[in-house]
């Protein structure tokens, strides 16, 4: 089992012939991804190597079946991309856009509660099943198959999260990039749910940044409802207040959203904090212990 996608997930492309949509495309068939359509308004009727493309996501639904989208859309179009997307009955979208415009993320947010989709991102590096499927610009041949699943802000750090994991002998069940926008579909205690109840995950590792109070809800929540271990690693320790590091939501304003509140946090509730970038392939395997 394995949460969000698998072998069996049908993709649909969403911006496909740009020129990132098709170099990942590609990546992602390489790995074994099923990337069933495309979509490019005024394209439809086209193959791009050998996969069809269509005008609308509801027509390459109604052809194909496909359940997944992954959205490689420009910032100004991303938001109705990602509303097409749940209007044409997929199940989950996975926009890797960053930039999008915060005002129509409000209002695309406010849509999707009343639609049964889930969204991952924008601003994603994607999800990956390793060994299964991936729907995003992940490397690939970092992860393993394993029993821990990761959910990260941060696209860079979770690479790196995911090869210290590989190296210790820790593989992946599911790797999940929430993004680091301000405003983003599944948060940190929607996948820590799917983890806590997913049969073939032992232990989570989660990566945090500055930034809001996602995290500090998420251990409340740990607290509260986690059965599994839980291993974190916050990023921005030094980061000055006022300023943005890396991320549009990776940004202490008002003296909230610190690092050292964030890890304080964790720890309190049980969570084992990796007390630097290098250590935390060792703090999983001892969170797991």
């Amino acid at each position: 089992m394995s949460i969000l996608i698998n072998k069996n997930s049908k993709i649909v492309v969403q911006g496909i012939t740009g020129r990132s949509g098709l170099f990942h495309t590609r990546q992602c068939r390489e790995y074994g991804s099923r990337i069933v359509a495309g979509v490019t308004p005024g394209r439809g009727g086209n193959h791009v190597d050998g996969i069809p493309v269509f005008n609308t996501v509801e027509e390459a639904v109604r052809c194909t079946a496909a359940d997944v989208s992954m959205i490689f859309v420009p910032p100004p179009a991303a938001a109705d991309a990602i509303l097409e997307a749940a209007d044409a009955g997929i199940s989950l979208a996975v926009c890797i856009t960053e930039g999008i415009p915060l005002r129509d993320m409000v209002l695309a947010r406010r849509i999707l509660e009343g639609k049964s989709m889930r969204l991952v991102g924008p601003n994603s590096p994607g999800v990956i099943t390793p060994g299964e499927c991936k729907a995003g610009i992940m490397p690939g041949y970092i992860h393993r198959p394993g029993r821990v699943g990761v959910v990260s802000r941060s696209g860079t750090l979770t690479y790196e999260a995911v090869k210290q994991l590989s190296d210790v002998g820790l593989g992946q069940s599911t790797c999940v990039g929430i993004g680091g926008d301000p405003i983003v579909g599944m948060g940190f205690i929607d996948c820590l749910e799917l983890f806590n109840n997913d049969p073939d995950t032992d232990g989570v590792f989660m990566i945090g940044e500055i930034g809001g109070s996602a995290e500090e809800k998420a251990a409340e929540w740990i607290r509260d409802n986690m059965r599994k271990p839980v291993a974190a690693f916050i990023a921005g320790v030094t980061a000055p207040s006022g300023r943005r590091m890396g991320h549009a939501g990776a940004i202490i304003t008002g003296g909230r959203g610190r690092a050292e509140e964030k890890i304080r946090t964790l720890a309190e509730c049980g969570v084992t904090v990796a007390s630097s970038p290098t250590r935390m392939g060792e703090a999983m395997g001892e969170a797991l212990k």
